[in-house]
């Protein structure tokens, strides 16, 4: 009776998911989903009025994300389900909690990252190739107007919607063929970085700036001047304690999610083994973060730091609203861009172009995939209807779990496009709000072993403790208060530095509805499916069927 009743309370007796990712596929997703080059340097972009040295930065926060890759890892290796985040909140905290917090951070924030993911399209991939190109008033349309970044993100969601659907194996086919092109592009980079000079990198800046982009002559000088009055500061290292700490909450923007790929374990191969799940999540993490320090260095070396700095600091002041003065350089200044300005043949700065292009596109499917497991989740547990937790046969990928996500982020693109409500300040918020989901998961972690013993000690993880404390709890225990002081400078922000929280009615406003909607989502089916008979209460006391 008790078995029968049970197999009532999902959607079906099994997910209709496979596993067919390897854990190799799952780490090449991590080091996509903090993407040097198109999440790192956006934000290393936008630190420029910092003044905590951008590289022990991304040390210090890259020791304390260490411990959100343990209490993850463990997460997945107790229950390694489509869901991640969700499945863990609503069986270790409630139902209520997991959904609320699941779904504003892995479904509805989403909706808002997809300007950004289209706004380093234009940046990394449309404007430098058309460049190169000849199409000189293309590229710069692309860059400086609002139907430009409009048309960008309309074509990234036709492409990821095309990259999702086609199934998780094939995906993985895509993503491994860009991560060794893009490492190809990459190495080339360095080549060039290693053999410039600062001479050789203005000589090409003057020449090909002017050609390509239409910037006028005297573009180097001109271009330190205009960094120098919009306050460029951020050092590459030094800065002292308190300034790093300060630099922290938005170098998290790039380097916070080594884990975004946890939502997709149910579809992992040998998800229960600890130790392969830690270092699939923590080489991503290692080796990016190795590669941003090499990278920055080097950049040091040619360009050098200091024109690099100001050249950001003159693009997002004009760009944020801050002077009503054009950047000398009139393209965003994107690292490998600036690297092939030192060489003369256009051929082979397309091609190098063109290999680096590919990071964006291993990492673009990223904004949609590891959402669609948590909306089909939900589904699946009937908190959503029934047709959202269909798997489409042939590639088994929840079809219209992603179409939840495509149709709001056109609408969304739009607001942020053309600014309305001013809404590209509100670009923090799309870590925020999943910070927030984050800190709910850090707290099911600490309370795993206590909340639920049976499935704990049976688990792979039960042996591993420090000083008698369950590993799982200490490592949630520590990402919980690096969490802690992350939303709290988010939030209250003394400084006025990150201009999300407090201080930003419209970010708030924003966040308040968006946690409204899923509460009253929660609330409504709740209602429903105890009209049909069935007690959610119960649905999230089982464990998910594979």
């Amino acid at each position: 009776m008790t078995a029968t009743q049970s197999s009532t309370l999902f959607v079906r007796k099994a997910t209709g998911l496979v596993r067919s990712w390897s854990v190799l596929d799952a780490f090449i997703y991590a080091t996509f989903s903090i993407n040097l080059i198109t999440l790192g340097f956006y934000i290393f972009s936008q630190m420029y009025f910092l003044q905590g040295g951008l590289v022990p930065t991304l040390v210090v926060s890259g020791i304390f994300i260490l411990f959100e890759v343990v209490t993850y890892a463990a997460l997945i290796a107790v229950m390694p389900r489509s869901g991640g985040d969700y499945v863990w909140q609503s069986r270790i905290l409630g139902g209520g909690v997991g959904f609320v917090l699941a779904v504003t951070g892995w479904w509805f924030i989403l909706w808002l990252w997809v300007p950004l993911y289209g706004d380093m399209l234009r940046h990394i991939v449309f404007t430098p190739l058309l460049g190169i190109a000849g199409a000189q008033s293309t590229a710069l349309w692309f860059v400086q107007t609002p139907e430009g970044l409009f048309l960008t993100c309309v074509l990234l969601c036709a492409l990821v919607t095309v990259y999702i659907a086609v199934g998780m194996k094939w995906y993985a086919r895509i993503q491994r063929l860009c991560f060794w092109g893009g490492m190809v592009g990459l190495l080339l980079v360095i080549i060039f970085l290693l053999v410039g000079t600062p001479q050789a990198f203005q000589a090409g800046l003057e020449r090909e700036a002017t050609a390509q982009f239409g910037a006028q002559p005297g573009v180097y000088q001109a271009t330190l001047q205009a960094g120098a009055e919009a306050g460029a500061a951020l050092p590459l290292s030094g800065g002292g304690l308190g300034a790093i700490f300060l630099a922290m909450p938005f170098v998290v923007f790039f380097n916070l999610w080594p884990n975004w790929g946890a939502t997709l374990y149910g579809e992992v191969r040998g998800a229960t083994d600890f130790k392969r799940n830690f270092w699939g999540m923590a080489s991503a993490l290692i080796i990016t973060t190795i590669l941003a320090i090499v990278l920055c260095l080097l950049i040091s070396r040619t360009f050098p730091w200091d024109f690099y700095v100001k050249a950001n600091a003159a693009w997002w002041n004009y760009t944020w609203g801050y002077t009503e003065q054009a950047p000398p350089l009139p393209v965003w200044p994107y690292p490998a861009l600036l690297a092939v300005f030192m060489v003369q043949n256009r051929v082979v700065q397309f091609i190098v172009i063109l290999a680096m292009s590919l990071w964006w596109f291993g990492w673009s499917g990223t904004v949609f995939l590891s959402s669609t497991r948590v909306i089909f989740a939900a589904a699946f547990d009937r908190m959503l209807p029934e047709k959202v937790a269909e798997i489409e046969p042939r590639t088994r990928t929840p079809i219209y779990a992603l179409m939840l996500m495509v149709i709001p982020s056109l609408i969304v693109s739009a607001l942020f496009a053309w600014n309305v409500f001013n809404f590209r300040s509100l670009t923090l918020d799309s870590t925020l709000v999943i910070a927030v989901t984050y800190l709910g998961t850090a707290i099911a972690a600490i309370l795993l072993p206590y909340r639920k013993p049976g499935l704990f000690n049976a688990s792979p993880i039960a042996k591993y403790k420090i000083l008698g404390i369950p590993l799982i709890s200490v490592a949630g225990v520590i990402f919980t208060a690096f969490l802690a002081f992350l939303l709290y400078a988010w939030i209250f922000d003394p400084q006025k530095l990150y201009g999300i929280g407090l201080q930003n009615p419209n970010s708030m406003f924003f966040m308040g509805v968006l946690y409204l909607l899923a509460l009253g989502t929660y609330l409504f089916f709740r209602s429903y499916r105890k009209r049909e008979g069935i007690d959610m209460a119960k649905v999230h006391q089982e464990i998910p069927a594979e």
